[in-house]
């Protein structure tokens, strides 16, 4: 395994803010694609074939996405 390189703390500042963005971001697509799924914001009677999937990959933005970022940059890659 490789070691770490020393990093600055802008550099660790704009990650947490990167990582918190990640978030953020994926929780509003879930939201958005719960809101399109069961409301009338698009279609009336809401639109399954868009929003499930829109909320599935909200979800997975919120949860792997930061894992992925953080993995990398522990790596150095």
């Amino acid at each position: 395994m490789t070691e770490p390189v020393p990093t600055s703390q802008a550099t660790w500042r704009n990650r947490f803010i990167a990582l918190n963005l990640t978030r953020i971001g994926g929780t509003a697509l879930t939201i958005f694609g719960i809101i399109v799924w069961q409301g009338n914001v698009l279609r009336e009677g809401g639109w399954t074939e868009v929003g499930f999937p829109m909320a599935l990959i909200g979800l997975a933005i919120s949860f792997l996405a930061p894992r992925w970022l953080a993995r990398r940059w522990r790596t150095g890659g």
